[in-house]
């Protein structure tokens, strides 16, 4: 099996603003203070300050935040890469 590195993916952060109910825990949590709540009372975040690092998504009690990570697609087609497919 195949060892993944952190450089072996790329990951995008989603917040379902029709989740949120506005509690701010995430914001409470986010080491680099990229979220913040709108005028609504709904999490957002600001994507220069973003790490992707996923402890908004661990603490969000609503499920509204959601990290997607993506293997990178370079290495494709290679029987030694990480999405060698036969």
């Amino acid at each position: 099996m195949a060892q993944v590195n952190k450089g072996d993916y790329t990951a995008d952060l989603f917040i379902k603003e029709e989740w949120c109910k506005g509690c701010g825990i995430c914001v409470a949590f986010c080491p680099r203070e990229a979220l913040f709540l709108d005028e609504k009372s709904k999490a957002q975040k600001t994507v220069e300050k973003c790490t992707k690092c996923g402890i908004c998504e661990t603490f969000c009690p609503d499920f509204a935040i959601s990290l997607i990570k993506r293997r990178l697609s370079g290495n494709a087609g290679d029987e030694t890469g990480l999405d060698a497919r036969k």
